[in-house]
């Protein structure tokens, strides 16, 4: 998680980012494969949207069938990953970096904090976000915390 900007007395907009690509080599579409009779993606957003924050919960995908599935479970997804910025060896920050500049170009949307939600990771404590939101909040020494 990222804090662009450290003024306290505007209203915070949080960005969760959820990043699903499909060209997984080991588990093809893997984002997608059942987990319990659910997409795997599916946890992912639920969580997101149990945390009670207000945030948008965009999915940045390369699939158009990821695409759908995400928005039938609440998330966004205002645009498909190119598939230069989807293959194995694509870093975090260019998928995160495209997400926003969208965000910004298209929309205007400019958050103040961003969560970066791997969808591979189904089991998460309840809190986290809003915990790790207010560490940032109020320490303006620091500006990412990442849970483990």
């Amino acid at each position: 998680m990222v804090t662009f900007k450290k003024n306290n007395n505007l209203k915070k907009k949080i960005l969760i980012i959820i990043p699903a690509r499909s060209g997984s080599k080991r588990i093809p579409n893997k984002n997608i494969k059942l987990l319990n009779n659910k997409p795997l993606i599916y946890y992912t957003i639920k969580y997101a949207l149990k945390e009670k924050i207000k945030a948008r919960i965009v999915v940045s995908t390369d699939s158009k069938k990821i695409a759908n599935i995400a928005r039938d479970f609440g998330a966004e997804t205002p645009f498909l990953r190119p598939k230069n910025l989807s293959a194995d060896q694509t870093l975090d920050f260019p998928v995160i970096n495209h997400c926003l500049d969208y965000l910004e170009k298209v929309e205007k949307f400019y958050p103040d904090f961003f969560v970066y939600l791997r969808p591979t990771q189904p089991i998460r404590i309840k809190g986290e976000i809003k915990k790790s939101i207010n560490i940032l909040k109020n320490n303006i020494k620091i500006d990412s915390v990442r849970t483990i």
